[in-house]
């Protein structure tokens, strides 16, 4: 059964957050449904600041998105199925 809430929010907040929903294909209520229900279930709230990768670490995730979307993927890892195979390959990359 659904229930309607009403709640103040600043503009800006519910501008902004409903651009992000849509982007992701979201309607923004699923957003709070899923944020209630998670407070609700484990009785907490986490507030942490966005992960900002350093210069060195984005330059290295761009070059490896690049890679990824250029289908080159000299640079990763296959998948083993035995840790020798995974030691050998990784001996051979030196």
């Amino acid at each position: 059964m659904k229930t309607v809430m009403s709640f103040k929010i600043d503009k800006d907040v519910r501008a902004r957050a409903r651009t992000v929903a849509k982007s992701m294909g979201l309607p923004l209520s699923t957003i709070v449904n899923k944020q209630l229900s998670d407070f609700a279930n484990n009785q907490r709230i986490e507030f942490r600041p966005p992960l900002i990768p350093n210069a060195k670490t984005r330059k290295a995730l761009d070059k490896s998105l690049k890679a990824i979307r250029d289908g080159d993927m000299r640079d990763f890892s296959p998948t083993f199925s035995r840790a020798e195979d995974a030691i050998a390959w990784l001996h051979k990359q030196r």
